[in-house]
């Protein structure tokens, strides 16, 4: 479904990644894990046309996407939730919703997917005309999910939906991730909780400098000495 072929992405003079390889299959969850500073939000914004790479390609559905808008990754099926949820704070959750589905145009469907979105997210139907920024961090979370969805993605992916919540919203949204996984949709997960992400997780590719330096299944991973080691041994 998606394949990073040998991407090399840069910030003006400054490098960041190196030859980067990876897939994800139809209906696969696949962690990219790392460290602060590895590449791996550099990674995302890649696929998702935020930054364009100067060597290599990104295909998605068998079309090449490294020269691609923001907008027309999101119209190819390819939704994000950002680092730190990056919700409207100001606007209503309803709002938000909407921001979500700015790539469609059939109002029908997009009130029948927020109805469909209130389900899955119960506290957003009871607080669906509260400011965004009024909400707590995990419920935040479940926002950005939720405006990840109003796109009818093929795929998601995530950066570091752990990062900034209480453990039990921490558990929380990796529930989430597994469910709207078993409801058909690819993920690529961006974490830096290896052990969360691992556990709910395919395969996995590890990110260390910009380099791909490990990628197995996520089992195998668990138990890689390397990985045990620099990532798991709390």
């Amino acid at each position: 479904m998606l394949e990073l072929r040998k991407v090399c992405t840069r910030y003006g003079p400054v490098q960041v990644l190196w030859d980067v390889s990876l897939e994800v299959h139809p209906g696969e969850l696949v962690s990219l894990l790392g460290g602060n500073a590895s590449g791996k939000s550099t990674t995302m914004k890649t696929i998702m046309g935020l930054v364009h790479p100067f060597k290599g390609e990104v295909i998605f559905e068998g079309k090449p996407m490294h020269h691609c808008s923001p907008a027309e990754v999101v119209r190819a099926g390819i939704a994000p939730v950002l680092e730190s949820r990056r919700i409207f704070p100001e606007l209503t959750i309803y709002e938000n919703l909407l921001m979500g589905a700015y790539t469609r145009d059939d109002r029908e469907g997009i009130q029948k997917d927020i109805e469909k979105n209130y389900e899955l997210f119960p506290v957003l139907r009871e607080r669906r005309r509260q400011p965004g920024g009024t909400l707590s961090g995990g419920e935040q979370q479940m926002l950005a999910m939720a405006r990840a969805l109003m796109a009818r993605p093929k795929m998601l992916v995530m950066d570091e939906p752990s990062m900034g919540l209480a453990p039990v919203f921490v558990e929380k949204s990796f529930e989430l991730i597994q469910e709207l996984n078993r409801q058909g949709i690819a993920i690529l997960l961006v974490e830096q909780n290896a052990n969360m992400a691992l556990a709910i997780a395919d395969r996995g590719y590890v990110l260390q400098n910009g380099h791909i330096v490990l990628q197995d299944t996520a089992q195998n991973l668990i138990n890689h000495p390397m990985m045990r080691k620099a990532y798991l041994e709390l």
